[in-house]
């Protein structure tokens, strides 16, 4: 079989080596390996370029990219008591993802796949989507919510890959039946373990995250069992995500019925990912022992380094929560949550404001950032080595992989 000419040569005769199966997506044959969306401004064009330019799908989070713009900072400073500070911040940021998306093409050279993970639960998700995929991304990824609107919003681009991110069965066969009668199907599904998996989480509460359910030798099988059932037109590629960090994980994963994995926290910690350096410092050093769950401001359950910022605020948040209240704006004025348990008052989610806090994550910030980081010891212990010699160490098997 010829080599894909959308891997470099020498990860294509790794690849083929292994025994694993390429994933194929968008008419492309890829590296099974992508890169989850990871927010705010972690996943930005030198990480997701880079790892499409390896041959896998380099994932741009959608959120506050303006933080990675100087000029664009400048121009919404102080901006927060202008009556449209709202839409100057959204324009901005809207700007950001257009070059950040023509950026990662640019680094891809042609290769692999970019594509922008949006929160379903962002309230400018609609025009993220719609403005993606005019700038040409060649997939859209959804989760934090159900995407049932996503074939209406992509219906005049169909070449664009639609990707939902869901994490039961349950879920999958709700969101192929809902897209069907659009006459669109998912073009992959990634399956998130909320049990492993950092950042936000596929769970309803917290005390479900462990619920067997959610295990992919139980999604996985019965996925594909409702595909057959359901005698769709064509097979959709499945994506498990959480905890994978090794080849054997990948093998595991591809035996139960997955195409191909989607990684994090390994990727945040390569020297071409966007955040500050001491920003990879505090994920490729943490520990199990090191993380907790908790409710963030979008309602969710969320995993994250307990860093100083976090153990105060869990100190302090049954105390925040009673006396919560609806704000007459958001603190950073342009609403990045739909709902937000700030600024709605809403007293079981969240009481900080995300965005501050995941920006001072970005720029390596450990007194006030959040640092999301999903479960499980890194394939290089606590060093920072590059997205080629990641791809290569996952597509090696640990009998055959440097001491």
């Amino acid at each position: 079989m010829p080599a894909s000419p959308h891997i470099p040569p020498q990860l294509a005769a790794l690849l083929a080596r292994t025994g694993l199966k390429p994933l194929r997506l968008g008419g492309r044959e890829l590296l099974p390996i992508v890169q989850g969306g990871m927010g705010v401004g972690v996943s930005a064009q030198r990480l997701a370029g880079a790892v499409a330019a390896e041959g896998g799908m380099g994932t741009i989070s959608s959120v506050d990219l303006r933080r990675h713009h100087p000029d664009l900072m400048v121009a919404t400073r102080g901006c927060e008591d202008r009556a449209d500070a709202k839409a100057h911040i959204d324009a901005a940021n809207l700007e950001a993802l257009d070059r950040e998306i023509a950026g990662a093409r640019a680094r891809a050279q042609g290769r692999g796949l970019v594509a922008l993970n949006v929160m379903r639960a962002v309230g400018e998700y609609a025009a993220s989507v719609k403005r993606a995929l005019a700038a040409g991304v060649d997939a859209i990824v959804v989760g934090a919510g159900l995407p049932l609107d996503l074939p209406d919003l992509a219906q005049d681009h169909p070449k664009a890959l639609l990707i939902p991110i869901l994490s039961d069965a349950r879920g999958v066969q709700l969101v192929v039946k809902k897209w069907e009668r659009k006459r669109r199907l998912p073009d992959a599904i990634v399956i998130e373990h909320p049990r492993l998996a950092g950042g936000h989480l596929g769970a309803s509460r917290i005390a479900d995250l462990g619920d067997p359910r959610f295990d992919f030798d139980q999604v996985l099988p019965a996925c594909r069992a409702f595909f057959r059932q359901a005698g769709l037109e064509r097979d959709i590629p499945l994506i498990a995500a959480g905890g994978v960090r090794s080849f054997e994980d990948i093998q595991r994963l591809q035996d139960l019925g997955a195409d191909a994995v989607q990684l994090g926290t390994p990727f945040a910690v390569t020297a071409e990912c966007d955040a500050h350096a001491e920003f990879k410092r505090v994920l490729a050093e943490a520990r199990d022992e090191d993380l907790v769950e908790f409710t963030s401001v979008a309602g969710l359950p969320a995993r994250a380094v307990a860093t100083p910022w976090l153990k105060t605020y869990l100190k302090l948040a049954p105390r925040l929560q009673t006396v919560a209240h609806v704000r007459a704006q958001c603190t950073q004025a342009f609403d990045c949550l739909a709902q937000c348990g700030l600024r709605d008052g809403l007293k079981d989610w969240g009481q900080f404001c995300i965005d501050n806090q995941l920006a001072a994550a970005l720029r390596g910030d450990v007194r006030k950032g959040l640092f999301f980081r999903g479960a499980g010891s890194l394939p290089f212990g606590n060093q920072i080595r590059s997205v080629r010699e990641l791809l290569e160490r996952l597509l090696t098997p640990a009998a055959l992989a440097p001491a």
